[in-house]
């Protein structure tokens, strides 16, 4: 039986991987970080600005039309929490988020996002279960303290 620490971090392996398989355009490693339907029933995707997407087959197709439309992403990941109950890890965190346009060399855009990752433990390992996602909407006038 594996220690917790153990598991934890084969928990955050499963979690970079994920977020490897985006940064290096890489389906079929997304392919192998998600779960089979078998495995994980109602598997689901929320991305920011897209519909719910449910479904093995959906969430993949989804996957394959990003990373063949985004010539470059970077996830700085902060915040990081791993919780685990049996066979189920919940992962949440801050995903500083870096991309880049083919047609504007040297433009790179920032966003932050906070990200609910549910894995599930299978005969191959800690498997994805839910990905949420959601934009931070920050306010600009944060950056002036509460001077009035």
């Amino acid at each position: 039986m594996k220690s917790r620490q153990e598991v934890m971090e084969r928990v955050a392996e499963a979690n970079a991987q994920f977020y490897g398989a985006i940064e290096n355009g890489d389906i079929d490693l997304m392919r192998r970080v998600w779960a089979e339907e078998d495995e994980a029933p109602d598997l689901v995707c929320v991305n920011p600005g897209w519909p719910l997407l449910r479904g093995r087959a959906e969430i993949m197709r989804a996957w394959a039309l990003i990373m063949a439309n985004v010539p470059y992403i970077q996830y700085v990941l902060t915040d990081t929490h791993i919780g685990v109950s049996g066979d189920v890890a919940m992962v949440t965190c801050e995903e500083n988020v870096l991309t880049a346009e083919d047609d504007n060399p040297g433009f790179v855009a920032g966003g932050q996002v906070v990200t609910t990752n549910m894995f599930v433990h299978t005969a191959q390992g800690w498997r994805l279960w839910s990905h949420h996602a959601s934009p931070v909407l920050l306010d600009e006038d944060d950056d002036e303290g509460d001077e009035g």
